[in-house]
């Protein structure tokens, strides 16, 4: 195999393809990247056995051939080419030479032939979606993924795509997030589960333009095209939460509060909040002020923010973390509470319409 090709292009492109690259396996080959030079393009793809990336760049090409090398080390290499330009030349060994300036390194790669198949979805719901919508929408659901879970299926973000609308939905035990928005389709009413690495993985190759990215469902797998890049991912098995009935249907206090003074005023009365010396949040909701308070054995904290406040009077604990976690991705200057009671979650909605919900379950408070 024989190419020249633009050295910037082939670093980015390896650099966004390693994303995919298994760090901790027993196959060597899945450490690598596969490279494949083939007619005017050459195709790179990192594959983790779960995930894999799939992209291809303009090159010249001497001659047709396949290679895996070491994914680190040639990202390493390529990033510190020192020249414009950089040839490739591999034998029937599998030794290969990457010359660029004055800088010369010869690698042992692997034989193309033992690396993994990637999963093919043909015949899948195809679905196109603005990038920069469906980022957003990842954004503000991901942060309430669970993180070790007993149950697998809850590591992921559940999409439900039908009636020209999609919904994202994440629960980790304590909070919920679910975020929905109008979207161009017709076909059936579809559900599944994309793992969160998968998705934090595809947002960073996303835009917040007007482009456009594309998925493909299947069965088992699902594949995402945005810009160049092809973004193949098992989708995660098994029975997830039934959201719907978490969420209080009624609530007897509802509140609306700027969201950054909020969050500023909850992060005033957590300073004395930490791993080791834990505690929640106080909130008391009554006469259009939340007073928020937080006792360890480091002392106490308390602050207090104006907000317009209709309904009965409450006292509820939280995770400060979580709240916070959940006001951060609102993205509205404002944000509306809805409580019943001190026992029952709060609801965190936008001022006006239900685009997103986000729901946190309350910490009991223990009595002074």
């Amino acid at each position: 195999m024989k190419f020249v090709c633009s050295t910037a292009e082939l670093s980015e492109a390896c650099l966004n393809v390693q994303r995919a690259v298994s760090t901790k396996t027993s196959i060597p080959a899945v450490e690598g990247i596969l490279i494949k030079a083939l007619g005017g393009e050459l195709i790179l793809t990192g594959y983790d056995l779960e995930l894999g990336i799939t992209t291809s760049i303009d090159a010249t090409i001497e001659e047709n051939g396949s290679i895996i090398i070491n994914a680190r080390i040639l990202c390493d290499i390529l990033r510190k080419l020192p020249g414009d330009t950089v040839r490739f030349e591999s034998d029937s060994r599998n030794l290969a030479s990457i010359v660029s300036g004055n800088a010369k390194y010869s690698l042992i790669g692997m034989s193309a032939d033992e690396y993994p198949e990637l999963p093919s979805v043909s015949g899948g719901y195809p679905v196109v979606i603005n990038q920069g919508l469906l980022k957003d929408m990842v954004r503000q659901t991901i942060f309430a993924v669970a993180v070790n879970d007993t149950k697998v299926v809850h590591t992921g973000v559940r999409f439900e795509i039908g009636q020209r609308i999609i919904k994202l939905i994440a629960v980790d035990g304590f909070r919920l997030a679910v975020r929905k928005e109008d979207i161009d389709y017709d076909g059936e009413d579809i559900s599944f589960i994309v793992p969160a690495k998968t998705l934090s993985e595809i947002m960073k190759l996303m835009n917040d333009d007007d482009g456009v990215i594309s998925l493909g469902i299947g069965k088992r797998h699902i594949v995402f095209d945005v810009d160049g890049y092809n973004i193949v991912s098992r989708l995660l098995e098994g029975e997830f939460l039934n959201y719907k009935s978490a969420i209080p249907l009624n609530c007897s206090t509802k509140v609306k509060v700027n969201t950054r003074d909020m969050i500023d005023s909850i992060d005033r009365a957590s300073l004395i909040i930490s791993e080791k010396y834990k505690s929640p949040i106080k909130c008391v909701f009554k006469d259009n002020i939340i007073s928020l308070s937080s006792v360890t054995s480091l002392g106490t904290a308390s602050d207090s923010v104006g907000a317009q406040i209709d309904g009965e009077n409450v006292e509820i604990g939280f995770n400060n973390k979580y709240l916070t976690d959940a006001l951060k991705v609102a993205g509205t200057d404002e944000v509306r509470f809805e409580l019943n009671g001190s026992v029952s979650p709060i609801i965190i909605l936008p001022p006006e319409g239900d685009n997103f919900l986000f729901l946190v379950l309350p910490v009991r408070i223990k009595s002074e």
